[in-house]
């Protein structure tokens, strides 16, 4: 009987921490998903800058 309620309590406590870890990575995948996303947008904002400031030099470069 002792031995089927440890069994029962470790079964218990196992499953309590195998959810928190669950819980923790789909907390930090959404936290790494949206920092990616900001990420994403700051990237394309320099490249748009850069793909302007390259046309630029370009034309300047061209008109000479």
């Amino acid at each position: 009987m002792q031995e089927d309620w440890n069994n029962r309590e470790f079964i218990n406590v196992f499953s309590v921490n195998v959810k928190k870890i669950a819980d923790f990575l789909t907390s930090f995948e959404l936290s790494c998903r949206h920092k990616f996303a900001l990420m994403n947008e700051k990237l394309n904002a320099l490249e748009k800058k850069i793909d302007f400031l390259e046309a630029s030099v370009s034309s300047t470069v061209y008109l000479r």
